[in-house]
């Protein structure tokens, strides 16, 4: 919960070391997992030392002996895809793994985008949900883990599972768009190891090794490995819990007799506030604590009787949701879309009691705008925008700061440690990488952070140059109506520059945002897009279009600026069949200014009658491009680009 400051759950100061004695496996090679084709395979583990292991695999035998530290591992020879096999793997005991089959790895790794399962977007995919069948598509979810002073071996919990049924909700919603894509299309098994937390820099993702470059982010490192130092951290955290939690017990809404969402409490002293909105923007300015809204509606006998479902959009943070007095849904944090499910019985004819307590302890609390808010039920809706009505349960008090700015999972090395160090001896075909939001505050050396971890990650695996896929952050809140520096569009330049590492592909997503939600619904989008990077870049597809138009290089003429691209596939377009726009044009001064845009021979020429001498230019420069139409004919949009890459 938002309202109880995170100390991260994971965090773990100890080696996640196999006790040694019969063989053991680490949870990553299990039932169900997928293996590696076309190139040799690893499978290790541990026993106690000098003990012989074998294996039987598909017909053929492996040997080994373990090492003085009771570590073992056998190369098994490159494969062809196919399955389901078992194996078997014998030392002083049996240990018989099954329903394997062989076929590309994908390790899906970054923030909560990527985290974001399809069970969050239950209302978006629910079609996918119900109807998709993919036993040969599989996901690992690695254990969300944090570790401030070596890589982990292994860790506690998890397991391979298929892409069907009820399993399908827990699948990140990116990753699976990107594995059935390329499912669909090469009909071999696909696994995804999905290693991903919400919320957290690329500084935690890389190694202790891998940020030696970077001297204040050694100095932390070393810092963070004083318990005591960290102890201190968490003794504030816990003590900031308790104090919050403590302020909480005492809303009026739980303590008051009746409580406020009881049947027989009677409302005195309620306002009225629209609904979606932030308190803050309306009745109530800079207050955070618990809120409470009730609104009575009117119900026709053709809602009850029958499931109703509501539609409650986005709230900031936590949410209880009471019908006539019973409790139908809540929700812990704010990013979710809340969809309720009102079994038979819960609405009834005529006056209905709807009840909405809101706990926010930091920033605007409230109803997110722009989402939906109904009750649906027989094909038929009843609107709950407008009126309601409000009152404060309990207000946080205005001299206490309950934020948090230290976080064990985004220390550095911290997710290497715990997460990705365990994975490193699984054999893959390639990573995707969805990560950026959480270092918008240093856009400016994501550029060196990011190609960091590229080297760091393909170092670690020892496979070459990996194939390495990832997603340019889409579109993203307020719109600004005049051109404007954008820390968002700083970090996706240096996503776009991270083109130049050998074996990149980058999926552009500027028009998949949502100017009010940082997890965007569209992910199977995102997926796609993905895939298709990956199809060029990994399967080595040459005759597709595999990507939006990206900026080559610009030539002056007269009065105008002449803009080259790559990747203009089947030529360029204005998606929309408008005007180009989210051009912006300057002199030597660097004033920019809205600029006129047209597509001509495959260019576009880009000028404003009020600049008599353009130098520079930029397209989609803003946290939120709304509405940037430049395209190629295949669908995929242009990437944001400036020609004045010497004002960082």
């Amino acid at each position: 919960m938002k309202y109880l400051i995170p100390i991260f759950s994971y965090f773990i100061l100890c080696m996640h070391q196999p006790a040694l004695g019969n063989v053991t496996l680490p949870k990553l090679v299990g039932d169900s997992m997928i293996l590696q084709r076309n190139v040799p395979a690893k499978i290790w583990g541990w026993a106690l030392p000098g003990e012989a292991v074998h294996i039987q695999f598909i017909s053929k035998d492996f040997n080994t002996i373990t090492g003085k530290n009771g570590h073992w591992e056998i190369t098994l020879p490159a494969m062809q895809a196919g399955g389901p096999y078992s194996m078997n793997i014998i030392g002083s005991n049996r240990i018989v793994l099954k329903d394997i089959f062989i076929g590309d790895v994908w390790v899906c790794a970054g923030q909560s985008n990527m985290v974001h399962q399809l069970g969050i977007h239950l209302y978006t995919y629910a079609n996918e949900i119900k109807q998709d069948n993919f036993p040969q598509i599989r996901q690992f979810i690695v254990p969300a883990t944090a570790n401030l002073l070596k890589p982990d071996t292994n860790f506690t919990s998890g397991r391979w599972n298929s892409a069907t049924g009820q399993n399908l909700l827990q699948f990140s919603a990116v990753a699976y768009f990107f594995a059935r894509k390329l499912f669909e299309k090469y009909h071999i098994p696909i696994g995804i190891i999905n290693a991903s937390v919400g919320g957290t820099s690329i500084e935690a993702w890389i190694s202790e090794a891998g940020l030696k470059p970077f001297s204040d982010i050694q100095n932390l490192i070393q810092k963070n490995r004083n318990n005591e130092y960290i102890q201190k951290k968490i003794n504030k955290i816990l003590a900031t819990n308790k104090t919050l939690q403590t302020i909480l017990e005492d809303d009026r809404g739980i303590t008051e007799s009746p409580k406020w969402y009881d049947t027989n409490y009677i409302p005195k002293e309620w306002h009225n506030m629209n609904v979606p909105g932030y308190w803050n923007d309306q009745s109530i300015r800079n207050v955070n604590g618990v809120v409470w809204y009730r609104k009575n509606i009117h119900i026709p006998n053709t809602f009850t009787g029958i499931a109703a479902e509501l539609a409650l959009g986005r709230i900031v943070d936590a949410d209880e949701v009471y019908i006539n007095g019973i409790l139908v849904g809540k929700t812990a944090y704010q990013y979710p879309q809340r969809y309720y499910h009102l079994p038979t019985g819960i609405l009834k004819p005529g006056n209905n009691t709807i009840v909405i307590r809101i706990t926010n302890t930091n920033g605007k609390g409230g109803f997110v705008p722009d989402k939906p808010y109904y009750i649906a039920a027989a094909n038929d809706t009843i609107g709950l925008k407008g009126d309601w009505q409000f009152k404060v349960g309990i207000a946080l008090p205005r001299n206490q700061i309950f934020s948090n700015n230290f976080s064990i999972q985004n220390q550095p090395a911290a997710l290497y440690n715990g997460m990705i160090a365990s994975i490193t001896n699984y054999t893959i075909k390639g990573i995707l990488w969805y990560q950026g939001e959480s270092n918008i505050s240093n856009a400016a050396l994501y550029i060196r952070l990011f190609s960091t971890l590229i080297q760091d990650w393909r170092n670690k695996w020892r496979q070459g140059n990996l194939p390495f896929i990832y997603i340019q952050l889409p579109n993203y809140g307020a719109v600004h109506y005049e051109p404007t520096e954008s820390d968002w569009a700083i970090l996706r330049e240096a996503q776009l520059k991270t083109l130049a590492v050998p074996n990149t592909g980058m999926a552009v997503t500027i028009d998949l945002g949502e100017w009010n939600d940082i997890h965007p619904s569209n992910k199977k989008e995102v997926g796609i897009r993905s895939a298709l990077a990956a199809e060029k870049i990994a399967y080595q597809e040459n005759n597709i279009v595999y990507s939006g138009p990206i900026y080559q290089s610009s030539k002056i003429e007269s009065d105008s600026i002449i803009i080259r691209f790559n990747h203009v596939g089947n030529g360029l377009i204005s998606i929309d069949g408008e005007s180009l726009n989210q051009f912006a044009i300057a002199g030597a001064d660097k004033k920019f200014v809205w600029a006129n845009a047209k597509i001509e021979n495959n260019t576009v020429v880009v000028w404003n009658k009020n600049i008599q001498h353009p130098v520079y230019v930029r397209y989609a420069w803003a946290d939120n491009p709304r509405d940037a139409n430049l395209y190629n004919a295949n669908g995929l949009p242009a990437a944001p680009f400036r020609t004045d890459t010497d004002n960082k």
